[in-house]
């Protein structure tokens, strides 16, 4: 630390210095409609590295060592990115029914993670999905903007100097990783769409609640399809979103239809699952798993899938946007209001 040789400010530079050295941080959060009673951090490699339990007040709080960094913050169902120093004394805010949108900060160590909680907002409103079906001169035009625009937010003087590193390194690896996608995946992701304004294929399997259910049952209503398996995470991932959105449009002309490709053996481990987790919509249960015919008609090798349907039968998108996507909520909005 810079060296203070002016008398009157000594102390103050002492206090600093103290606080700088020390080998702990206190983190509080304050958790409206918590999924759990405790919350977790996770390192880089996804390391467990600190659990914190639930207080008789409802707040979670303790001291921890941390080595400086960005760690996952987990709340059962939901994760952020925080990112922690020793030294820190942090305050959290957040309603899991607006998790990412709730999200505020206090204290010392604030400044950086409000700008973590700002920056995934903007991150779920940059329509990625749609970027990568674009022709490669507007793909790399949009890209190179979006990352000039990340760069320049990292200008605030008011930031932490390794927080600011940290963030542009992510920038440049997010940046490259899509570059590296969209390489990789262009074509086969716009075959996925081919289907777009055609008729789609029809289904005929196992519904949760009992019986069969086909396709043509929801003549009238758009169809919002999830294409997902117990075993997978990020599938697992899109539920809490999923649920949002079957709330949000509960009254309105569209049908939440959740299809399951789990192999036949775990029948029985897919029934379990939606009942315990209390999955809305409609679930069901393909046969014939990935082999299906419907799975085979759009070319479905990767999951999870989303499709959208409209009150005709016809392919509103073969490869539509995810619940947590901000831009789903904006499409669907247009086609329902």
């Amino acid at each position: 630390m810079k060296k203070i040789f002016l008398i009157a400010i000594v102390l103050m530079g002492s206090l600093n210095g103290f606080a700088q050295k020390k080998n702990y941080m206190h983190f509080e959060a304050e958790i409206a409609n918590k999924f759990g009673d405790a919350i977790s951090f996770f390192d880089a490699k996804n390391k467990l590295v600190k659990t914190i339990k639930v207080d008789n007040n409802g707040v979670f709080k303790d001291t921890m060592n941390v080595a400086e960094g960005r760690y996952a913050l987990s709340d059962g169902n939901e994760y952020t990115i925080v990112f922690l120093k020793n030294g820190f004394d942090l305050k959290m805010k957040l309603d899991t029914k607006m998790f990412d949108e709730s999200i505020v900060y206090t204290g010392k160590g604030a400044t950086e993670n409000n700008f973590l909680a700002k920056n995934t907002l903007l991150e779920k409103k940059a329509d990625i999905e749609s970027l990568l079906l674009a022709n490669e001169t507007d793909f790399f035009k949009e890209m190179d903007k979006k990352k000039a625009d990340d760069l320049k937010r990292l200008e605030d003087k008011k930031l932490d100097p390794v927080f600011v590193d940290f963030q542009k390194q992510t920038v440049n690896e997010t940046y490259n990783a899509i570059v590296q996608y969209y390489k990789k995946n262009h074509d086969a992701l716009v075959v996925k769409n081919k289907m777009n304004n055609t008729i789609s294929p029809s289904f005929d399997y196992e519904n949760h609640k009992g019986g069969k259910t086909k396709l043509e049952d929801f003549k009238g209503k758009y169809v919002y399809i999830d294409v997902w398996a117990t075993w997978c995470g990020p599938c697992r991932a899109e539920i809490p979103s999923l649920k949002k959105m079957e709330e949000m449009y509960h009254d309105k002309n569209i049908v939440f239809v959740s299809i399951s490709v789990d192999v036949d053996k775990d029948h029985e481990k897919w029934k379990n699952f939606v009942s315990e987790k209390q999955l809305g919509g409609v679930q069901l249960f393909a046969d014939k798993n990935w082999n299906s015919d419907f799975m085979l008609s759009y070319g479905i090798n990767s999951i999870p899938r989303f499709i959208l349907i409209d009150p005709n039968g016809k392919v509103v998108k073969g490869n539509a946007l995810r619940p947590s996507s901000p831009q789903l909520k904006e499409e669907l909005d247009k086609l329902l209001n």
